[in-house]
């Protein structure tokens, strides 16, 4: 009897473990580092600036599980440095930027190293959504852009998809300017 017992203890907490999702904190840690910018696409064309080449952006876990994202653009000839934190939510893989403003998933594609950043909310005083692919590397992935476009496809995105250049440095003889 106490063999049943055990044994039907055991295959509870497996099916209990089973239903948890990931622990968010591993999830997280896997984030950290250096990701390279492959695509990305807005629902917002009429005020927002395709940058013209962007450096890695670096993802620092901070403490409770919150993100620190670093990366520069190249804008109208000019370097603007950003900086953004993302408060971790209650959700997993969903976090909130700038006040609140906005919500931001990070989610994984089916190819290894290769996640979706999905941001809706406000964006220069307009709703917009956006969507980036990023990658361990800076090699195009044909797969992960596919998987990419099913994502889009089934938001609802139909605007043309946009892969910027990539750089480790903002070029010599430009402004560099950190942005608020």
């Amino acid at each position: 009897m106490k063999a049943l017992l055990l044994a039907i203890g055991l295959g509870l907490i497996t099916v209990l473990q089973a239903q948890d999702p990931p622990a968010s904190g591993e999830d997280t840690m896997a984030m950290s580092g250096k990701w390279y910018l492959k695509a990305m696409i807005t629902d917002r064309e009429t005020s927002w600036k395709k940058p013209e080449l962007v450096t890695p952006m670096t993802l620092t876990v901070l403490e409770g599980g919150n993100l620190k994202a670093e990366t520069t653009l190249l804008i109208n000839g000019q370097c603007k440095e950003v900086e953004l934190i993302l408060e971790k939510t209650s959700e997993p893989n969903k976090y909130m930027a700038y006040g609140g403003k906005r919500v931001v998933y990070i989610e994984p594609t089916e190819v290894k190293d290769h996640y979706i950043l999905y941001c809706e909310g406000e964006i220069q005083g307009e709703q917009a959504r956006m969507a980036k692919l990023v990658g361990r590397d800076r090699e195009s992935n044909e797969e992960a852009l596919e998987n990419f476009r099913e994502f889009l496809r089934a938001k609802g995105f139909n605007q043309e998809i946009f892969s910027p250049k990539q750089s480790d440095t903002c070029p010599p003889g430009t402004d560099q300017e950190p942005e608020a």
